[in-house]
Formats: structure tokens, C-alpha cells, sequence
């Protein structure tokens, strides 16, 4: 479970990168939308302050969301059950693993609307 381990370690580490980037980048359109006076919600040339910001909100949320799954994925490594499908119980294929470290469903339960 070591290369589990690792590979949830830079699953982690990248995302963390991808939430530091992603704070820095809303700290600017909150800055330039204080530098302005401009009414942006009216400006024909396209996107507004408000939706940039509200975009990249909802990014910085969805990598919340991800150090969560993450953080699962470690107690499921740590308690013996990583790896194991929680619907029906059979192994996570490794290629599987390999493309999303946190899958807590093997492909065939995860292609199953719910």
C-alpha cells in the first residue's frame, strides 16, 4: 500500500498547488474589481468581475472538496478497505486507481446510474 500511499501523496500536493494558485488568482479579481469603477455588469466586451470571481470560487471549492476524498482515501489505506469497491466488494482495478487515486467504486458499479 506504499504506492497507494505516494499516489494519493502527489494527488494531495497537486492539488494543494492547484487551491494555492487558484486563492492568489481570486485575490486578484477581488483587487482589480476594488481598483475600478467601472461598471462591469453592463460591459458588452464580455465576461463580468462577479462571474470571474464567482468561477474561480467555485474551483477553489471543487479542490476543498477533493483534499476531502483524499483524506478518505488515506483512512481507507490506513483501515484496509483502499482498493476494495464499496458497492458490490470486488477489487478497484489498478488502472483505475492509477487515473483517479480516490475511486471508491470499481468502473462497473461506477458506470451504474444511480
Amino acid at each position: 500500500m506504499d504506492a497507494a500511499l505516494d499516489r494519493l501523496e502527489a494527488e494531495r500536493q497537486e492539488t494543494l498547488d492547484r487551491l494555492a494558485n487558484l486563492v492568489h488568482d481570486h485575490d486578484e479579481v477581488v483587487a482589480a474589481s476594488r481598483d475600478t469603477n467601472a461598471d462591469d455588469e453592463h460591459d458588452p466586451e464580455g465576461a463580468t468581475i462577479a462571474f470571474e470571481r464567482s468561477q474561480v470560487a467555485s474551483l477553489m471549492r471543487q479542490a476543498r472538496r477533493h483534499l476531502d476524498e483524499i483524506a478518505a482515501a488515506v483512512q481507507r489505506v490506513q483501515a484496509g478497505t483502499y482498493g476494495t469497491c464499496e458497492v458490490c466488494g470486488e477489487p478497484i482495478g489498478e488502472g483505475r486507481l492509477e487515473a483517479r487515486p480516490v475511486a471508491r467504486t470499481c468502473i462497473r458499479c461506477a458506470s451504474v446510474p444511480r
